[in-house]
């Protein structure tokens, strides 16, 4: 990967974070609560997290052979990775499954969904000591 190519991701990964942003504003205000309705559940970033696996599965799916490596590594890692990193976990599971170990991909998903949900739970905690 070239100077160019990194500087390319990271330009890209701030598109994917604004995108997050808007995204997660728009679903959670507009279309499944209305304007001003505050949600009990993160449906934003329920959305934004399973478009950014899809569209991750996508860019993959297609390879650097039909993108050229420098645009998969600029979509995948920059936008996708600045969108959602928790496509990269969707699609680990998915290609561990694919891969006969089904197993491993339940349990990839699983426990980066404990340890997170945990990760974050002492963030807040540690955050609000400050």
């Amino acid at each position: 990967m070239n100077g160019w190519v990194l500087l390319a991701a990271a330009v890209a990964g701030g598109v994917g974070a604004g995108l997050r942003y808007l995204v997660d504003a728009l679903v959670t205000a507009t279309v499944f609560t209305g304007p001003g309705k505050p949600t009990r559940f993160p449906v934003g970033i329920l959305v934004v997290n399973a478009t950014g696996s899809l569209l991750l599965g996508v860019v993959t799916g297609l390879g650097a052979d039909v993108l050229g490596t420098d645009a998969a590594w600029i979509l995948a890692v920059g936008l996708l990775g600045g969108y959602t990193t928790f496509s990269t976990v969707s699609l680990d599971s998915v290609l561990l499954a694919r891969a006969g170990q089904s197993r491993r991909g339940w349990a990839n998903a699983v426990a980066t969904l404990i340890v997170c949900v945990i990760a974050a739970a002492i963030g807040l905690t540690v955050g609000g000591i400050f």
